[in-house]
């Protein structure tokens, strides 16, 4: 029978022991990986935070005692538990407020860097978000609107909705009151074919001639509302009953980009000449106007604009 010499045995044994130490390496690369993956937020919390990977060696020293000994255990038992203590619903209530939903989790990884004197704002509102959006969010967006001009403002911003986001929109805001006179009805109203060529040909306020002309239209038929309900403000206020409609979303999901006041809304104004008021354009010309208030409850804004909704109406 052949025997290995002494010398060929401690060369198999090294070989053995380097080749255990390699695999137990590739393991514990392999688990952390897949560790940072799974629970990705422990990693993103600020030094402020109580919650860390050591934590988390503090829960399973405290905690694992009765599932295995140090002695005996292999390092894949060991990620095995750690998995499975942060899965757990009820570690996950230890370390995350309850105010804040599961749901919101990836939300709350994101802010964990803000500042804290930041107000909480509609989800859609990010640290990307530019100036003059937030500007629009926190000032005016949901703000109960009564004067003539202003709903008429909104109406045709809405409408530009079709073409661009509210941002583009909001940026040349000034240009649109200078080339539409402040949105006086009565002026638009007037304008000839010359007014809206150059309104149309003007490079820096990038509207197409259809979308001059149907604000223009607008006013006209803004002018007989005003005949036959005393203004544009009571004839649209009459549709809510003279009281904003208070939604209290908790998600930004659970905004819909139409409801059913403004699909009754959209009808009747189709019916009287408006153009480019469909159900989706009008809800977006109520959430602005504050005909509806659908800053989530979360967001600082809604306690404000609900106070504002809440006083007795009167027409300005």
């Amino acid at each position: 029978m052949y025997k290995a010499s002494p010398k060929r045995r401690v060369v198999n044994v090294e070989k053995s022991k380097s080749v255990s130490e390699k695999e137990t390496k590739q393991n514990s690369n392999f688990f952390a990986k897949h560790l940072k993956r799974i629970y990705p937020i422990a990693l993103q919390r600020s030094t402020s935070s109580s919650f860390s990977l050591s934590s988390i060696s503090l829960s399973l020293s405290q905690n694992s005692t009765d599932s295995f000994s140090t002695d005996s255990s292999t390092l894949e038992q060991k990620i095995s538990l750690a998995l499975g203590l942060i899965a757990s619903p009820h570690r996950r209530e230890t370390f995350v407020p309850k105010s804040i939903p599961q749901q919101q989790e990836q939300q709350l990884c994101h802010d964990f860097n803000s500042d804290d004197h930041e107000p909480k704002r509609c989800y859609w509102i990010t640290k990307k978000s530019d100036e003059v959006y937030v500007t629009f969010h926190d000032q005016q967006w949901g703000v109960p609107v009564y004067d003539d001009k202003l709903l008429f403002e909104f109406l045709a911003m809405s409408g530009m909705l079709m073409d661009y986001n509210w941002t583009e929109i909001l940026k040349r805001k000034e240009l649109f009151r200078e080339a539409f006179c402040e949105f006086d009805p009565n002026m638009v109203a007037k304008m000839g074919e010359k007014e809206i060529t150059e309104i149309a040909s003007n490079k820096a306020i990038m509207l197409q001639e259809s979308r001059v002309r149907c604000i223009v239209d607008n006013a006209k038929c803004i002018i007989k509302v005003v005949k036959e309900f005393g203004s544009f403000s009571s004839f649209m206020w009459g549709f809510m009953d003279y009281k904003p409609i208070i939604n209290k979303f908790k998600y930004s999901r659970n905004v819909p980009l139409r409801s059913p006041k403004a699909e009754i809304i959209s009808k009747d104004m189709i019916k009287r000449g408006f153009r480019f008021v469909g159900p989706v354009i009008v809800h977006s010309f109520m959430q602005a106007a504050g005909l509806t208030i659908d800053h989530l409850v979360d967001c600082y804004r809604h306690g404000d604009c609900v106070s504002l909704a809440e006083r007795p109406w009167r027409h300005i």
